[in-house]
């Protein structure tokens, strides 16, 4: 007789252990930084994802003022917003938001990557962004990891 039971498992949101870990940005390619973090905030690195619930960790990503885009993205790569206005659209190039908010980059990326519900706003809080080397969660002791 068989023991294994066949029975798909869910996780309950009591049961998820998360944990805190730790990313450095620098020289990292964008988009494969990006999904990278995506996957470890979805908690689809864990052989226990929940594609309902929050299974994922928490991520400090460090060094975001360094990282990388290839070619010439740095300048063509545009950003677009809307105020609202009739012709009021806004352009802003990646080396002009990468100067303004050095964060905001690797934010929008890993956002896009996220599910547009309340759990991709969930997750996004998760997400901890700092520009240079120096975070100010310590006291979480994030485990660093190579991507």
């Amino acid at each position: 007789m068989n023991t294994i039971s066949n029975k798909t498992y869910s996780a309950a949101t009591g049961e998820v252990k998360k944990k805190w870990v730790l990313i450095d940005a620098e020289d990292q390619p964008l988009g494969r930084l990006s999904s990278k973090i995506a996957t470890i905030l979805r908690g689809k690195n864990k052989p226990e994802f929940t594609p309902h619930i929050d299974v994922g960790d928490n991520v400090v990503v460090i060094n975001a003022e360094k990282v990388a885009l290839s070619g010439s993205k740095m300048t063509n790569k545009m950003y677009f917003r809307h105020t609202g206005y009739i012709g009021s659209e806004k352009f802003t190039s990646a080396e002009e938001m990468l100067a303004k908010d050095p964060t905001s980059l690797v934010t929008m990326a890993v956002k896009g990557m996220l599910p547009k519900n309340k759990l991709g706003r969930k997750l996004q809080k998760n997400l901890r962004v700092f520009a240079g080397p120096v975070h100010t969660l310590t006291a979480q002791q994030p485990e660093k990891i190579d991507i």
